[in-house]
């Protein structure tokens, strides 16, 4: 069985675009996929169930998952859906938790040979904020992104 008709008898499909394209692409290729998670904490959690059960199904089907764990963005914290400021964590907690999460995926995933993991520390942490803004800054407007923000105020 084809792993999007896997994923879809097992109702884990609730959306995609290009159903054929993709069902074809996975039959006649080994894809690689990947799924992030920022170490918030030492231990996954039920938040991580399904995307990473989803990501283990690909891998046994013979796809190639990449983890991301968010070593350098865990340390400024993600304000997404919060109302709160979310409290800093010490460098060494992040780096506890990115080593503890590390492990669990590597159980979950097998050896390196089978999935890859990555942090994104090592690349951020080599990024200084004068290259920043050189770089990406320039595909920002501050007029446009302080409009929105003046939006949302009143």
């Amino acid at each position: 069985m084809n792993i999007i008709d896997e994923l879809a008898w097992r109702d884990a499909i609730n959306q995609q675009t290009n159903e054929e394209g993709l069902r074809e692409l996975t039959e006649n290729t080994s894809i690689s996929l990947y799924c992030g998670v920022d170490p918030t904490g030492d231990s996954m959690h039920i938040g991580h169930l399904i995307p990473f059960m989803m990501m283990k199904r690909f891998q046994l089907a013979g796809h190639h998952p990449y983890i991301l764990i968010g070593g350098g963005t865990g340390t400024i914290g993600d304000p997404s859906g919060r109302t709160t400021e979310r409290v800093l964590q010490t460098m060494e907690a992040v780096q506890h938790n990115v080593d503890s999460l590390s492990n669990q995926m590597k159980k979950l995933f097998g050896k390196d040979a089978e999935v890859t993991m990555v942090n994104n520390y090592d690349w951020l942490s080599e990024l200084s904020l004068l290259d920043f803004l050189r770089d990406y800054g320039k595909n920002f407007n501050v007029n446009t992104m302080l409009a929105k923000t003046l939006s949302l105020v009143v």
